[in-house]
């Protein structure tokens, strides 16, 4: 079985020998990669419709897995015990219903689970709720596949990260560590924390090369976008203003990360 770039990155996040729950399982094509490549021991693979466990029901009994992956229909995670997983995989769905299903499981924050998520829009929500539950995003990814770019994020209990220094890099790095957006770039007074939770504390620090990709088609766009609002002389508008702002930040990203305004011209 080859998974896709987005669903090989996800299962690349969760950490080996843990077991899985996989919410919105689909076709459970990433429980099965795990346990048959012998990453994980065992997986739980949900989702709230009949027919997506049907589909991962019969892929499951194609590899001979049914011993060790379990199907389960629930409603997000109310249906599953902290007890049964040690990493909850939430894959494919947008940023606010991720948060939906992980307040409404609070079994799980409590426990210091490790979460693997990957919000298919408003990741930024999904970065507010990891550091307002005193979690820390131990790692992100930021890949493209078929035009599309997508997050992936491993959140870990802020308690197992001691914030310990290596080589002047930490070896956990939060979202905004102490609450302070000015750890990770001295010159990050520009930025607001807004700024930061919307493109990623982590890629960021890391200059992502994707997330500078991404960057660059966001400008080109919204530049478009603002040069016809001049031309229709809708400069009164508030759009327009969020635009702008929206521009300044992405230049001032730049500047401070890439130590260049690749926009210049």
């Amino acid at each position: 079985m080859e998974l896709s770039v987005r669903l090989q990155t996800v299962a690349g996040a969760v950490t080996p020998g843990h077991r899985i729950a996989d919410v919105g399982t689909d076709h459970g094509y990433v429980p099965i990669y795990l346990v048959k490549n012998h990453i994980c021991p065992e997986a739980v693979a949900m989702d709230i419709n009949s027919g997506p466990l049907d589909r991962a029901k019969e892929h499951i009994k194609m590899e001979g897995l049914e011993d060790k992956i379990h199907i389960r229909q629930s409603d997000g995670l109310l249906g599953l015990s902290p007890r049964e997983a040690d990493t909850v995989v939430i894959a494919g769905m947008g940023g606010d219903l991720i948060c939906r299903i992980l307040k409404a499981a609070p079994d799980f924050l409590a426990a210091g689970k490790e979460f693997v998520l990957q919000p298919q829009s408003e990741w930024f929500k999904v970065r507010h709720f990891i550091c307002e539950h005193n979690y820390l995003i131990e790692k992100e990814w930021f890949l493209k596949e078929d035009g599309r770019y997508y997050v992936v994020i491993r959140a870990v209990p802020a308690h197992t990260c001691e914030g310990t220094e290596q080589s002047g890099q930490r070896t956990c790095t939060g979202l905004l560590p102490e609450k302070d957006p000015h750890y990770f770039c001295p010159d990050a007074s520009d930025l607001d924390e807004e700024v930061i939770f919307r493109y990623g504390w982590y890629l960021l620090r890391e200059s992502d090369p994707v997330l500078l990709e991404y960057l660059k088609q966001e400008y080109r766009k919204k530049k478009k976008i603002l040069q016809e609002m001049d031309r229709q002389g809708r400069t009164g508008l508030a759009r327009y203003k969020e635009l702008k702002k929206e521009i300044e930040d992405i230049d001032n990203i730049t500047k401070i990360y890439y130590r260049v305004n690749i926009f210049t011209g």
